[in-house]
């Protein structure tokens, strides 16, 4: 989806230098006009009629109305893409996560430290979500819970899940991408392990809450933990994440805190080590999201004969990632996220079922 003209963001933050800051980083991006900043919703509202903005960026805490409670009523009376801006205290971190949740397309964390020099690496990193944001389709509407439940257990379909590993790979819009799969998964599923493009300190409030909603064990990615059915590992923010044979078992291996494809965690680095360590042991999945992180990875894996999955375009945010990996002829399969698991189910059936009798699945 093309843009014709600058992109008009609106920041709304009760502190002048956050705004005063975000302002002069975002006006050096060619295709970024900053319209206005406002200190609370109210001022905003009054922004919103005068200039028509196309994202807005909406700090959560501000005095008179608080950013979630703006968030809801412009929704419904201003439906454009918001990106929540966060302190990184876990409250605000849950209140992010329920904010996206609520209609946001991302969220940022505010520094904790390092003065004017952070905010500027802040108002770099906005950069990249507001042209994410900017092209950012409405997230389709749930799918009935009827509907989103798994046909079959793993071991019912045959299959062994001590022998496979699933790793997804996601960015806007993953967040509930991912909750959305996780949700239509039987209890008996393969290890699975998660990176979602979320700011350092965010991670561990996400994976609680798709704990609440799939019937997986769902939590934080420690190093050295133990891949195991029935358990989903989230990648922690700020460190590359991978997978590792340790003592006969597959594992968590953290690394470095560098950006690869201007992420840490990074999805192709998951991948890349998946594809390693597993080969046709392997599934991938990329979900929505802006840019091209995973899709390399997710060729690797496909040519080391794991099953490769990208989501399919109308049910994406963001069809950035998906689309370059189906481009590149990473991807066999592609579906919604609920239906991701059913596919996964038949394509290794199809695969076990296409082994010389007496193989190894």
């Amino acid at each position: 989806m093309k843009r014709t003209g600058p992109i008009k963001v609106l920041i709304v933050d009760d502190s002048p230098l956050v705004r005063s800051i975000l302002t002069s980083v975002l006006s050096e991006e060619q295709d970024i006009v900053v319209v206005g900043g406002a200190k609370d919703p109210y001022e905003a509202r009054e922004m919103i009629i005068e200039f028509r903005p196309d994202v807005i960026i909406l700090d959560i805490e501000m005095p008179r109305m608080d950013g979630l409670t703006f968030l809801k009523k412009l929704v419904v009376h201003y439906p454009v893409p918001v990106i929540m801006c966060s302190g990184m205290a876990p409250a605000n971190s849950r209140a992010a996560l329920q904010a996206i949740e609520d209609g946001a397309v991302d969220v940022v964390a505010k520094p904790n430290r390092g003065g004017t020099a952070g905010l500027r690496r802040l108002g770099g990193d906005l950069a990249e979500k507001i042209h994410a944001a900017a092209i950012a389709m409405p997230a389709p509407p749930p799918i009935p819970q009827s509907a989103t439940t798994a046909s079959a257990s793993f071991r019912a379909a045959g299959l062994d899940p001590r022998r496979y590993l699933i790793a997804i790979g996601a960015s806007t819009g993953g967040t509930e991408a991912i909750k959305n799969l996780l949700s239509c998964v039987p209890a008996d599923w393969p290890p699975v392990t998660i990176v979602q493009h979320m700011p350092e300190g965010f991670t561990d409030s996400f994976a609680r809450r798709l704990d609440e909603f799939s019937p997986l064990r769902v939590t934080e990615a420690v190093d050295g933990d133990v891949l195991v059915p029935g358990r989903a590992f989230l990648a922690r923010g700020g460190v590359q994440m991978r997978v590792r044979v340790r003592g006969g078992q597959w594992r968590i291996a953290y690394g470095s805190d560098e950006l690869v494809n201007r992420h840490c965690p990074s999805v192709d680095v998951l991948f890349d080590s998946a594809a390693e360590t597993m080969g046709k042991q392997l599934v991938g999945i990329l979900l929505t999201g802006m840019g091209a992180d995973g899709a390399k990875g997710l060729l690797r894996m496909r040519e080391a004969g794991a099953v490769t999955i990208g989501q399919d375009r109308k049910s994406c945010v963001v069809y950035g990632m998906p689309k370059v990996a189906a481009e590149i002829g990473a991807v066999q399969h592609t579906g919604a996220p609920a239906e991701i698991p059913r596919i996964i189910l038949q394509a290794l059936r199809h695969h076990a079922a296409a082994k010389p009798a007496g193989s190894k699945a």
